[in-house]
């Protein structure tokens, strides 16, 4: 999607810290973290939000999940960490580009501050 800002970001005109990428699949540090590790996952293809998973798009979900499952294990969260996904603007959504939340306390104390 043209204006889309995460679009955008997987497709490298705008810069991020990436965390992981693959054909489906692109990952980044979030700029106002929420937890001690807190990395936003989402698909290299346009969904506006978990609302609009189909059939024919719901790969895309499975490929975001197995690459959490990857990162996960790569940044060595085996004491546990949360998935968030924020859908439509009354659940929290603020960018229509459907993405998931990956957060992990990693030891450090919670919350910050």
């Amino acid at each position: 999607m043209e204006d889309c800002l995460f679009c955008k970001i997987a497709a490298g005109e705008i810069p991020s810290e990436k965390v992981y990428e693959n054909e489906y699949v692109y990952a980044f540090k979030d700029i106002d973290p929420q937890a001690p590790f807190h990395v936003i996952v989402i698909p290299k293809k346009h969904i506006k939000s978990a609302a609009d998973i189909t059939p024919e798009n719901s790969i895309e979900v499975a490929k975001i999940f197995e690459a959490i499952s990857e990162i996960a294990a790569k940044e060595k969260l085996e004491k546990g960490f949360r998935v968030v996904n924020n859908c439509g603007s009354d659940g929290g959504q603020t960018v229509n580009h459907m993405h998931f939340h990956l957060l992990a306390r990693r030891n450090l104390q919670w919350p910050p501050g």
